[in-house]
């Protein structure tokens, strides 16, 4: 037998182990009958192409005939090396599958492990094996796709209104997602879906493709002129930049792969993947006081800030930008991590020891990776900065953490910080790109960073930032604990935004901010009911200047802080679950418990319905056969009248089976633009 198995019903990989690079020839459910599957892939050569039809394999080469982009390109000073490899060894392991295959002549050995947890993982890695040094252009992971995979959705945006989806027709050539921006990016997430067309949360056969990378990064959906369609997702350096000595290897980030029947099932996959390598305490609601104060570190402001965040339940208090060296405003002192005399003339043992007396956490935001020209840093080390020193972002340089004394330098700097003080969470921003050359060992350098600081100080968590939500990828997840999604807090923004971002990451890294009544980035103004439904699902926060609130504020504040301790062991366990919304102007999603014992749903209405009563809403995600109790989420501070104009939902004490629900669903009360339903459904037999 020629092929090998790996994975379960619900997610297998069948791989072909007789071309002379292993070939996946299928990935999703269960291919009970392995003679089938290699017959079903055995095909003729189309007219006017070559006799014998190129491997669709792993890594695919030009040598051997592929018309594609090849998954691995390099070359020497002498010019391109074009690698062809000729059989190959392979041996399933205790967790997955490995080969290995060399060619002599190029002086090239690729090897590559597939691992099926959760999602499916593929490690490839590029060994120079001659005497003289080999660039590698390009190396990436290359899966079939199904000629059904008529349709791609990726996920695109921009500042304050990241991970917004795109779906593009497929039907002949080459959809690509790339940037060169040093960083996941807002505008080109890799993360990507194929499907039919029109495939939905629950209906379709999708597949779906995540590059655990934080830097430059390509993916590619690629038709061949026979028919044959792929994905290849892979890092994306400069020319020249990955450079081998005889005897050395460069590795790829991990592409993750996932596939089933819509696209929350793909979802799924992914956060189970993810969850594997989360804290297992529940996540703190936390209060940042970045919008309350900005700039102004006033001491007795804070502590009176801090004492009416403990008083409505929040459990971790951050102080953002503004604590450190000259950094009076956005355009000084940033490099400088020591406590301005300044801002903190006591230092930050007063306003921390004031934060813990409360039972609360303290957290403390830094950008290492930056550098303000105005800072004691940059006089001292100019030759520190990557790339031109005139190409400014907020007014901002990048520090070369590929050069060791500045990589020891900002080591030092965080650890003395962790060290000397008490604090428990880390907002790590990063707010400019990196587009000088050096940006993929730029990312191989903040990896390294991250990780020494949490081998150093294991019991602290940390936020990956990026002006919002702009390197959000599961590479970063292995070093920290919290995406912030976007620097937006409007509700109506970030119900969209948030989908987006659930797609491939789950609700309790997803940071989720209730914010304001007036929207800082928006100028909206929205009710706190609205406000605290859209945040409740995520790792909730306060952006909120508490001391402008009334004392009718902070109480619902509480009581929406209380409800969501209430349902986050559900909340940050379950599988989460979004509905194809039955109209343009509503957003449905929730999550059901692992035993599918309870569930919780939100029904936000964006916009007014077209229709006088809105459709009914097919909830999905329940166990069939039994009977769930229908009742709805009284909100916090928001009379009934106000979030709808039937106060008695007549869907309210309904019981009725998992099958019932998903097929007829649940007729909806006319929801008011902008406001939500929060909906209980409980297991009674």
């Amino acid at each position: 037998m020629d092929l090998v198995q790996l994975g379960s019903d619900d997610l297998c990989v069948v791989i072909d182990v007789s071309t002379d690079v292993p070939s996946i020839v299928h990935w999703g459910a269960g291919a009970d009958d392995l003679v089938v599957a290699r017959a079903a892939v055995d095909r003729p050569s189309a007219p006017a192409t070559l006799d014998v039809p190129a491997t669709l394999s792993l890594v695919p080469t030009a040598a051997d005939g592929f018309a594609g982009r090849p998954g691995l390109e390099c070359h020497r000073a002498r010019g391109a090396v074009a690698a062809r490899f000729s059989g190959h060894r392979w041996s399933e392991t205790a967790d997955g599958f490995w080969f290995g295959c060399t060619d002599d002549d190029a002086g090239i050995s690729v090897e590559g492990t597939i691992r099926v947890e959760d999602v499916i993982a593929v490690d490839l890695r590029v060994t120079n094996d001659g005497d003289a040094p080999l660039f590698v252009d390009h190396l990436a992971g290359t899966l079939p796709l199904p000629d059904t995979a008529t349709e791609v959705l990726r996920l695109t945006g921009q500042w304050c209104a990241e991970f917004q989806p795109l779906r593009l027709p497929w039907t002949a050539g080459t959809h690509l997602v790339e940037t060169r921006r040093g960083r996941t990016g807002h505008d080109s997430v890799p993360v990507g879906f194929a499907g039919p067309v029109g495939f939905g949360e629950h209906h379709g056969d999708v597949h779906g493709v995540h590059l655990a990378w934080s830097g430059s990064h390509t993916t590619r959906f690629e038709r061949l002129p026979d028919g044959r369609r792929f994905v290849q997702s892979g890092a994306l350096a400069s020319p020249g930049e990955i450079s081998l000595a005889p005897g050395e290897t460069f590795e790829a980030p991990t592409l993750l792969a996932t596939a089933g029947t819509g696209l929350t099932a793909c979802s799924q996959q992914f956060h189970r993947h993810v969850r594997r390598t989360l804290p297992e305490r529940p996540r703190p609601v936390l209060a940042n006081t970045w919008e309350a104060v900005y700039f102004d570190h006033d001491l007795d402001t804070l502590r009176t800030l801090a004492d009416r965040a403990a008083r409505v339940g929040v459990e971790r208090f951050v102080l953002d930008d503004g604590w450190f060296g000259d950094r009076r405003d956005d355009t000084a002192g940033l490099g400088d991590w020591f406590v301005s005399r300044d801002a903190h003339p006591d230092g930050l043992e007063p306003l921390i020891d004031h934060v813990t007396g409360l039972g609360m956490e303290f957290g403390i935001w830094v950008e290492p990776e930056m550098v303000n020209p105005d800072s004691d840093l940059y006089r001292a080390h100019p030759d520190w900065v990557l790339g031109d020193h005139d190409l400014t972002g907020r007014n901002q340089l990048v520090v070369d953490l590929t050069v060791d004394a500045c990589w020891d330098h900002v080591f030092d700097a965080l650890d003395r910080l962790l060290a000397d003080h008490d604090i428990s969470f880390v907002k790590w921003d990063m707010n400019r790109d990196v587009v000088a050359p050096g940006s993929h060992a730029q990312t191989s350098a903040l990896y390294r960073l991250l990780g020494t600081l949490r081998d150093r100080h294991p019991d602290v968590e940390i936020e990956s930032c990026a002006s919002g939500g702009g390197r959000t990828d599961a590479g970063i997840l292995e070093f920290t604990q919290r995406i912030w999604t976007s620097d937006c807090n409007d509700p109506l923004e970030r119900q969209v935004i948030q989908r987006g971002f659930s797609t491939f990451l789950p609700p309790e890294v997803m940071g989720a901010h209730i914010g304001p009544p007036r929207a800082h980035t928006t100028g909206r103004t929205h009710r706190l009911a609205f406000r605290a439904a859209t945040a409740l699902f995520g790792h909730l926060g306060v952006e909120w200047n508490l001391l402008e609130a009334s004392d009718r504020d902070l109480e619902k504040l509480g009581a929406w802080i209380g409800l969501h301790k209430e349902l986050r062991p559900l909340l940050h366990s379950g599988d989460e679950v979004r509905l194809d919304p039955p109209d343009d102007a509503t957003v449905a999603h929730g999550v059901v418990a692992t035993d599918r014992s309870e569930a919780v749903f939100s029904v936000a209405q964006m916009a007014t319905g077209r229709a006088p009563l809105p459709p009914r809403l097919e909830i999905r995600g329940l166990e069939p056969d039994q009977t769930y109790r229908v009742s709805r989420i009284e909100m916090p501070g928001d009379p009934t009248g106000l979030a709808m104009t039937q106060p008695d939902w007549v869907a309210d004490g309904t019981e009725a089976t998992g099958r019932a629900l998903a097929m007829i669903g649940l007729q909806l009360p006319r929801l008011l633009p902008e406001s939500a339903l929060l909906v209980r459904l409980e297991r009674v037999s």
